[in-house]
């Protein structure tokens, strides 16, 4: 709180910037108005406490409060009292004349100066040990007020992960004095603080959670049990610190044939830990028993071979990390059940519960989802309340262009008048929302008690976009309904879209009703592909209802116009949803094929003869009315898996692996800087990155000399063309890691003033991620730094033997070129020159070979041999010398080496192959290099919908 004389005003973190824009704010004192234009507040967690103390304690026990009071001002009595008498006495013995001892009334006074300072000071001696008392017994409530700060600074920085996530301390006040209020009654101090203690925690927690995404609900839960666990002392820091950034040891191989490199990487640095020492070597000597927990389908549930089993929950988490990193966001929600109880993993309130909490200056924010409708329950509920459109007394504005004046007279009329007003997509009107934040405030004062307005808009995807003002979203209740997730609620959602009426306006009814269920399968499949990020979709294409009832509509009209010769064009059908409906939306070409091979798939006269299958096990339903085919999902449909989608069963893991991944990024982001352990934390990291600089400086080669190089050869083909760019691309790369580590580390002596590009430096050292600088002038790379300077040391190896004679390697690692195009460019220049085909009508084709790297020891005549590339989707029989069915929990094989070369395009064999994709990453989309036509005894269909490509690093 600010205080002027009598008058008090709360403020948060940013209160800077009300400040600025809110000086003739009537909330603000006139004083505070007049002589400030800036002022900067922090909010410690112990102040917040000290101050969250006070409110429990007046809550609970005034009486404390009250004699708190009266013996401050008891005390202040005295004091003053006392100076009184001391200055009445120095008044008098600077008038006395002669000797004092003369003066009787002098005397006297002395005496009686003397009898009150003793009497003065027992009562302060009395009033101090009461206050003692007092405060060991405010002290009893101490808990129940710093779990309340702790959780309003883990709501706090939210905002972190969401710029939508903004949460005020006057909104937290009345979650805070709510719970107190329902909070069960116990007589025993203790019982109660125990009781307000989970009071405050649940309530607090259903007031975050109503307004956070489904993704970012989990990571907010259990950073919430971190950090109380943390603050209780219950959980190890260091074992916390290290599940949260789980360094992995770069490594090529396993010891173990279960478990991956990098798995096994990742087992050999847990093991440096002294509760974990010998780990590593109780899974080479128990392979058994260790394999069961990595082929377990629930590994959480199982307990750990040996000694280990006696491991702690969060250790347990941690070796779950390095095994079964897909399995490790199941493994932390049961780890926050077991912590904190069941009830806060499943909750959700009911809107009319939510409603009870808004007023005329709350208003509710709803942060919109695709393909669910918010206002349903706002109409619902004014129904039920007497508020509606048609009564005049419920205003739906939906914002754009010109809208804002409407919007703003139907606020101040609906204030005035006690309506509800729902304003739709904020987002939309960047420039007036500052002014409704003026609006909002000033029009709920004096308002009419059952004024109510609720607001949409769209969450953005990155804090750059985001435009809502800070205003808005802390004084609003924030929702967010996102639909079920799964194929069969998108099935039931899609077909929700039409009704009885629907199948009945056709003419051809059975083709009408077969094709359309076909056409809603495909809605749903394009939709939940979504969440198999990059495996699904190169990108993410906002596919809506509105794609799905044109097309419907279409369908009607063409079956209609064609209803005399009673054929189907499905090659009109399938180009116009493919191209045009859902493919109007799609920018990328693989993305396109695999939207036009599922219409192939799930669009054809096989669906009339009851020979479709949609997926495996699920046969395309017969003629039925609408009912039957709600009733036919339920109870044909397989339960929820990849395959579904025509996907592995790996891009299950694949996803799981990523959600967790991102998870513990978003922890990181998260967690707090405690002051009390600022300089010692700040120290530590210091000294880190200080030896991290030194270790990376030490392996960092020099700088090729091309000049000298190209001094050392007159030869300019293809392939020593590509060399020279390659070394002068890594020498910019190795300048920047050099001058930049050079700089951070004269910081850190104190020879250079620390900026913030030193700090950005600092901080991804630290955390283990390629700096941002570094990476603009690398190759596209997902890994962890350790495991990017690994790689660029092994390109640099490369290099230096590739420029000692300038004689292609026997095998080429693609992987290491920062531009694999140019080397693949180079075989089909070097093969035009040689045969003097026009190089626009040659194309590269591979073989893929039976061998590996060190089974060659020289270059072929023509073309190259590359490794360094894996599968993604499927795995490569080399036997068989096919694409086939992956491995489960392999989920991206290495591939043999693979012989490339150039051919005319006309004599490129086509038949019998799947084209594949070649990406730089995981990430796909743009990383995209190539693509390589491999031999397959399935339809090329198949490995389409199974998102098969090959990957240059993982």
């Amino acid at each position: 709180y600010i205080r002027f004389g009598d008058k008090e005003c709360e403020y948060n973190k940013n209160f800077q910037l009300i400040l600025h824009t809110k000086l003739a704010n009537p909330h603000f004192p006139p004083e505070l108005q007049a002589q400030t234009t800036l002022i900067n507040f922090t909010v410690t967690p112990e102040g917040l406490g000290d101050q969250l103390l006070g409110r429990v304690v007046s809550s609970e026990r005034p009486d404390l409060e009250s004699l708190k009071m009266q013996l401050t001002m008891q005390q202040n009595h005295f004091k003053i009292e006392l100076k009184k008498f001391e200055d009445d006495l120095l008044s008098h013995l600077s008038a006395a004349h002669g000797s004092f001892l003369s003066d009787n009334s002098l005397v006297e006074q002395l005496e009686n100066t003397k009898c009150m300072a003793t009497h003065i000071q027992c009562k302060v001696v009395e009033a101090r040990e009461n206050e003692t008392k007092i405060n060991e017994a405010r002290e009893l409530y101490r808990p129940a007020a710093e779990r309340a700060s702790l959780l309003f600074f883990i709501i706090n920085d939210l905002s972190k992960i969401n710029p939508m996530y903004q949460f005020s301390l006057k909104g937290f006040y009345s979650v805070f004095n709510k719970a107190m209020e329902h909070a069960e009654w116990d007589e025993d101090v203790r019982t109660r603080v125990c009781t307000l203690t989970e009071a405050i925690t649940y309530s607090v927690f259903l007031y975050t959670s109503q307004g956070l995404l489904e993704r970012d609900k989990l990571t907010f839960l259990s950073n919430t049990a971190f950090q109380i666990l943390l603050s209780q002392g219950l959980i190890d820091p260091q074992e916390f610190e290290f599940l949260l950034h789980f360094p992995v040891e770069a490594t090529n191989v396993s010891a173990v044939s279960f478990l991956s490199p990098q798995t096994w990487g990742g087992i050999k640095i847990i093991s440096t830990m002294e509760k974990f020492s010998g780990l590593d070597k109780d899974v080479e000597s128990s392979p058994k028993r260790w394999r069961k927990i990595v082929e377990s389908s629930c590994p959480e549930d199982e307990k750990l071979p040996q000694d280990w089993k006696n491991k702690s929950t969060l250790q347990k988490l941690i070796i779950l990390r390095a095994l079964r990193p897909d399995r490790l966001t199941h493994a932390v929600r049961k780890f926050v059940e077991e912590s904190m109880g069941t009830k806060y993993v499943s909750t959700r309130l009911e809107f009319e519960k939510l409603f009870e909490e808004s007023s005329p200056s709350t208003s509710m924010f709803f942060i919109l989802s695709p393909g669910v409708d918010p206002l349903r329950d706002v109409e619902k509920l004014g129904l039920k309340l007497g508020f509606s459109i048609d009564r005049g007394t419920l205003h739906n504005v939906s914002l754009g262009q010109g809208q804002e004046e409407i919007a703003e007279r139907v606020l101040r009329h609906a204030s005035e008048q006690g309506h509800w007003v729902i304003l739709q997509n904020v987002h939309l009107v960047a420039r007036w929302l500052p002014s409704l934040d003026d609006l909002l405030e000033t029009a709920a004062v004096d308002c009419h008690a059952s004024y109510r307005v609720f607001i949409t808009a769209e969450p953005v995807q990155n804090p750059e976009q985001h435009v809502i003002p800070r205003g808005i979203l802390e004084n609003a209740i924030k929702i967010t309904n996102e639909p079920p997730s799964g194929m069969n609620p998108s099935l039931h959602d899609a077909l929700n879209n039409f009704s009885q009426d629907t199948l009945d306006m056709c003419s051809r009814g059975q083709e009408f009703n077969s094709m359309l269920f076909s056409l809603c399968f495909f809605h749903a499949c394009v939709t939940e592909r979504r969440r198999f990020g990059p495996q699904g979709w190169n990108h993410n294409y906002p596919f809506s209802t509105a794609d799905l009832t044109i097309s419907a509509h279409v369908l009607y009209n063409y079956l209609e116009a064609n209803s005399k010769s009673m054929q189907v064009p499905w090659a009109d059908l399938r180009y116009l949803f493919g191209e045009i409906m859902y493919g109007g939306h799609i920018t990328d070409v693989w993305d396109r094929r695999l939207c036009k091979t599922y219409l192939q798939e799930f669009m054809n006269p096989n669906m009339f003869g009851a020979e479709l299958f949609l997926c495996p096990g699920f046969l395309a339903p017969p003629f039925l009315d609408y009912t039957g085919y709600h009733v036919y999902i339920d109870e044909n449909l397989p339960t929820e898996n990849p395959m579904v989608y025509g996907l592995h069963l790996n891009a299950d893991l694949g996803c799981l692996t990523v959600t967790s991944e991102n998870l513990f990024r978003s922890l990181c982001d998260l967690q707090p800087q405690d002051p009390s352990r600022r300089d010692e934390a700040t120290e530590s990291t210091e000294e880190k990155v200080m030896d991290i600089i030194e270790a990376i400086l030490e392996k960092l080669p020099e700088e090729y000399n091309v000049v000298e190089m190209m001094a050392k050869t007159t030869e300019r083909s293809p392939y020593i063309l590509v060399c020279f760019q390659e070394c002068e691309r890594i020498n910019l790369l190795l300048a920047e890691i050099r001058k930049s580590l050079n700089e951070l580390d004269a910081g850190l002596k104190g020879e250079l003033t620390i900026s913030s590009s030193m700090e950005t430096l600092q901080f991804a050292l630290f955390n283990d991620f390629v700096p941002d600088s570094w990476a603009r002038l690398a190759f596209p790379s997902t890994k962890t730094l350790a495991q990017w300077l690994n790689d660029l040391m092994s390109s640099c190896h490369e290099l230096d033997s590739w420029t000692q004679d300038f004689v292609l390697p026997a095998v080429v690692w693609l992987s290491g070129f920062f531009n694999p195009q140019s080397f693949l460019t180079a075989v089909l220049q070097s093969i035009a020159r040689k045969t003097q085909w026009p190089l626009d009508k040659m194309t590269l084709t591979v073989d893929v070979t039976k061998k590996v790297k060190e089974d060659f020891g020289h270059p072929p005549r023509e073309g190259a041999y590359i490794h360094g590339l894996f599968m993604e989707g499927a795995r490569w029989d080399v036997e068989s010398g096919i694409i086939s069915e992956a491995f489960l929990r392999d989920l991206t094989p290495s591939m043999p080496v693979l012989y490339v070369r150039a051919l005319p395009a006309e004599e490129q064999e086509v038949r019998n192959t799947y084209e594949c994709p070649v990406y730089r990453t995981k990430q796909r989309g743009s990383t995209y290099v190539w693509s390589f036509h491999l031999r397959t005894k399935e339809p090329p269909a198949k490995w389409v919908v199974a998102g098969v490509a090959l990957l240059l690093s993982l």
